[in-house]
């Protein structure tokens, strides 16, 4: 006998487990290994969830869908450390479980949709992008050392001392995490097309300079993935228009001010006492 093909709902929640049971075993690892698994898992999930959206229905090669999955996944393994052991880390797993299935459901309807995405589908992924992006900026600064200062007075403030090198990782891993988030935003706005990227670009600029402005400053804990998020949230809506708002000279604009601004937090940095 040959055996009966998974259904949509079956390839879903095989991927959630899957990838609920690697965040979990991820408790067990040392923060060394952590920041190898968190860059490695989203890459596994972009890999398995092809699978999925392909028993679905969805066009071949639908990488930009799975994007949400993937950065979610390897946030949730980096971020995890944070979470004390007991109950909460309970709850914690299982929250990312239901989150991410909801997440994989949405891109799954979106992906087997001739019309693309309705107005309803694009604002429910944006939400799921926002949630995203703020629990990725958490697991980057978890696993980059001194990237989750402590509030001043606290008995381990001095464990927030940031090398210059650790915060070019803080700023890139963040870049990295917003070009991805980024991507897949504007992929559902605009279609596949070269104007996709530029927006990409834009969103990982954006962040990475507001990283380093942000580190700087030298917020305490939570604080300065939350004002990043605000960060890229008021990003997107700045550029939440049709393309013909972006033209030519409007995006040379934008680079020239965001690379001045670079520069600047590049230097302040560098002045600022480690």
């Amino acid at each position: 006998m040959h055996a009966l093909e998974p259904t949509p709902a079956v390839a879903r929640r095989e991927l959630v487990l899957a990838a609920t049971l690697l965040v979990g075993l991820c408790v067990f690892v040392q923060p060394d290994a952590a920041f190898v698994l968190a860059g490695l898992l989203p890459v596994t999930v972009l890999l398995a969830g092809l699978g999925v959206l392909r028993v679905a229905g969805a066009p071949p090669r639908p990488y930009a869908a799975l994007l949400l999955p993937a950065v979610l996944t390897g946030a949730a393994a980096a971020a995890i450390h944070l979470v004390p052991a007991g109950p909460w880390l309970l709850v914690a797993i299982v929250a990312f479980a239901a989150v991410l299935d909801r997440i994989v459901e949405l891109e799954a309807r979106i992906a087997v949709q001739a019309i693309g995405a309705s107005e309803g589908e694009c604002s429910q992924a944006l939400v799921a992008a926002v949630g995203t992006a703020f629990v990725a900026f958490i697991g980057v600064a978890a696993l980059v050392p001194g990237g989750m200062p402590e509030p001043a007075g606290s008995p381990v403030a001095g464990a927030s001392t940031m090398t210059q090198s650790w915060l070019g990782v803080l700023a890139l891993g963040d870049a990295v995490v917003a070009l991805a988030i980024g991507w897949r935003i504007s992929a559902l706005r605009f279609g596949a097309s070269l104007g996709v990227a530029r927006s990409a670009l834009t969103y990982a600029l954006v962040t990475a300079v507001s990283a380093g402005l942000i580190r700087a400053i030298d917020l305490p804990r939570l604080v300065g993935p939350a004002i990043l998020t605000l960060v890229f949230y008021l990003w997107d809506a700045q550029h939440a228009a049709a393309p013909t708002r972006r033209r030519e000279r409007r995006f040379a604009v934008e680079m020239l001010l965001l690379a001045g601004l670079a520069v600047l937090v590049v230097t302040w940095n560098a002045w600022v006492p480690s």
